[in-house]
C-alpha cells in the first residue's frame, strides 16, 4: 500500500495511520455485551416522565426507542424470530427501507407497555442475543445478503457484528440527548467503537484527510497526504455520519448505524 500524492484522491488501499487494529468479531461481542450493561444501567436510572421525552429519531419517544431496543434484541435470538419480523413488518410504512419497516414493527408489538415491562424485557433478552451472536457460526457470518437500503448487500457477520452493536451505542447517546443523563464514555470501549466507525468512513471517501476527534472516544487519524483538517467531538462526529446532523463535504459520507 502506498500513499498517494499531495492534492489526488486517496486510492482505497490508502493505510489509514493512527487507528487501532481492526475489531475482529469477538471484540464486536465483548463490546456488544457492555454496551447492553451501559444501556440497561442508564434506563434503570429513568423517571416516569423522561420516558415520553422526544428523541432524535423523529416519531420516537424514549419509550419507543427502546421498545425497538428489546425487538432488536429478540430478533437475532433466533433465526425464527427475524423471520418472523421480516414477515410482520411488510405491511408497515410502505415504500420504507426494509429497516425502517421493522423498526416500526418492533415499536408497534411493544405499544402500550410500561416502562417496567421493556427493561424487564431487555434485560432478559440481552444477554440471550449477545449469545446467540457469538455462537453464530463462522460460515454462516460470512454469508452475503441483500439487506436493502441503506445497508446493501453485506455479510450477515456485518449486521450481527458491526451494525447492531453501532447500533445500541447511538441509541444509549440519543438517550443521554433526550433525558439529559451523563453519557458514560470510556477509551476501552467507546473509543474503540469510534475507531472502526472512522476506519469504515475513510475506506468509503477515499479522500486524503487529517481527522482530530476530541473526547474520552477520540483520537487522531491520517488518510494520504495533504488532505482536509478536520477537528470534533467524537460523539458528534458519529450524530453526523449517521444522518442525525447535518454534514458537509467528507462529512456527508454516511456511515452504517
Amino acid at each position: 500500500m502506498s500513499r498517494t500524492s499531495a492534492g489526488s484522491p486517496a486510492s482505497s488501499e490508502t493505510p489509514l495511520h493512527g487507528g487501532m487494529a481492526a475489531l475482529r468479531y469477538e471484540e464486536w461481542m465483548r463490546i456488544a455485551d457492555e454496551e447492553y450493561h451501559r444501556l440497561l444501567g442508564l434506563l434503570g436510572q429513568l423517571e416516569a416522565a423522561e420516558w415520553a421525552a422526544p428523541t432524535d429519531c423523529e416519531g420516537w419517544d424514549v419509550r419507543a426507542m427502546v421498545s425497538h431496543l428489546a425487538g432488536g434484541a429478540q430478533a437475532v435470538t433466533s433465526l425464527r424470530e427475524l423471520l418472523r419480523q421480516q414477515r410482520g413488518s411488510a405491511a408497515f410504512l410502505p415504500g420504507a427501507d426494509t429497516i425502517d419497516r421493522v423498526n416500526a414493527f418492533q415499536v408497534s408489538e411493544r405499544d402500550g407497555w410500561r416502562p417496567s415491562e421493556l427493561l424487564e424485557e431487555l434485560a432478559e433478552v440481552a444477554p440471550r442475543a449477545v449469545r446467540a451472536r457469538t455462537r453464530m457460526p463462522r460460515a454462516l457470518r460470512a454469508a452475503r445478503l441483500p439487506f436493502g437500503p441503506p445497508l446493501g448487500t453485506k455479510p450477515l457477520g456485518y449486521l450481527v457484528g458491526r451494525i447492531l452493536t453501532r447500533d445500541v451505542w447511538l441509541h444509549r447517546v440519543d438517550l443521554c440527548r433526550a433525558t439529559g443523563r451523563d453519557l458514560v464514555l470510556t477509551g476501552d470501549h467507546d473509543a474503540r467503537l469510534v475507531d472502526d466507525v472512522v476506519a469504515e468512513w475513510a475506506r468509503l471517501h477515499g479522500q486524503p484527510v487529517a481527522l482530530t476527534l476530541t473526547g474520552p472516544a477520540g483520537g487522531h487519524w491520517e488518510q494520504g497526504s495533504s488532505g482536509e483538517r478536520l477537528e470534533f467531538d467524537a460523539v458528534e462526529f458519529c450524530r453526523i455520519l449517521s444522518g442525525r446532523a447535518e454534514g458537509q463535504g467528507l462529512l456527508a459520507t454516511r456511515v452504517n448505524f
